[in-house]
């Protein structure tokens, strides 16, 4: 019977290895539109779950990173999620500051970089290019089948409805084409880098869809959500609920519509369940499209 015993033991801790050895480690790396800030606007998504993730700056967040677990869990998959961020930074911070907190031999890395491209340079793709190229080159040397995605994200209300923005004028999806293609220019220039996530264009969706409210500072329009936060620049939680799920399609192959209306991310952050189905919706179009 001791034998036994020690038998069964060693098999219980060979198969808890080959689970743990299983998991698919993914890092995001970013800044408040990755973390969920602001946390007035959106608690329950900077807020969520953090035991569920690591911050590996040990601030306790879980924001966006932990929807994309908890995503992944409702789908039945396994991933051991990280993420390193910092509020108003590009890559490069994340390369000159952070490169000792973050290079490690991730399976998966997504690259968030600062709202306007450039905060000096807005619409100026040149420090992003450099830099994903730098970080791609670092994960790649820790793994050499790193699967690295840069996270394309919004259009700013502040920046194209107040005169002093740098999209002033221009419609509201123009910012985050832009955008897209600064992204699309740093993915050209690194082999390493797989492709683009296109957060800002499933948000054009959402908005073209009549699903979201194009104009934040001339009210909302009956029956549609408001995808920014009230500084009309970072995210509600409807807006990160819809860029967390355009980065689990991305990341995992599923269908967003696959979790359905009722999953549990949604009604822990107060989201309709009409409303998240639509969300789901206008994430797998926009993927599917991309």
């Amino acid at each position: 019977m001791p034998y036994r015993r020690l038998a069964l033991a060693i098999l219980s801790f060979s198969a808890l290895q080959t689970q743990a050895a299983s998991a698919t480690t993914i890092l995001f790396v970013g800044n408040s539109f990755t973390f969920g800030e602001p946390a007035g606007a959106a608690p329950a998504v900077k807020n969520y779950k953090p035991a569920t993730v690591t911050d590996l700056n040990g601030s306790g967040i879980g924001g966006v990173p932990a929807l994309f677990k908890a995503f992944t869990q409702e789908a039945g998959l396994d991933y051991e999620v990280s993420l390193e961020t910092a509020p108003g930074m590009g890559v490069d911070y994340h390369y000159t500051r952070k490169y000792a907190t973050i290079v490690k031999p991730f399976d998966v890395v997504v690259l968030q970089s600062y709202s306007t491209l450039d905060a000096h340079h807005p619409g100026s793709p040149a420090t992003l290019v450099k830099y994903s190229g730098l970080l791609a080159k670092a994960f790649h040397e820790q793994n050499p089948k790193v699967d690295i995605r840069l996270d394309a994200t919004w259009s700013r209300a502040d920046q194209t409805y107040k005169p002093n923005g740098a999209w002033y004028g221009k419609p509201i999806a123009q910012m985050a084409l832009d955008v897209r293609a600064g992204y699309d220019e740093a993915a050209r220039a690194s082999d390493l880098i797989k492709g683009v996530i296109p957060v800002g264009q499933a948000w054009n969706r959402a908005i073209a869809a009549g699903i979201a409210d194009p104009n934040p500072y001339d009210g909302l329009e009956a029956g549609k959500i408001n995808l920014w936060a009230p500084d009309n620049y970072h995210a509600s939680t409807y807006g990160y609920y819809l860029e967390a799920l355009t980065i689990f399609g991305r990341i995992t192959g599923r269908d967003p519509r696959s979790l359905g209306a009722d999953e549990h991310v949604a009604k822990d952050i107060g989201i309709a369940p009409g409303i998240a189905a639509a969300l789901q919706r206008v994430a797998a179009e926009q993927l599917a499209q991309d």
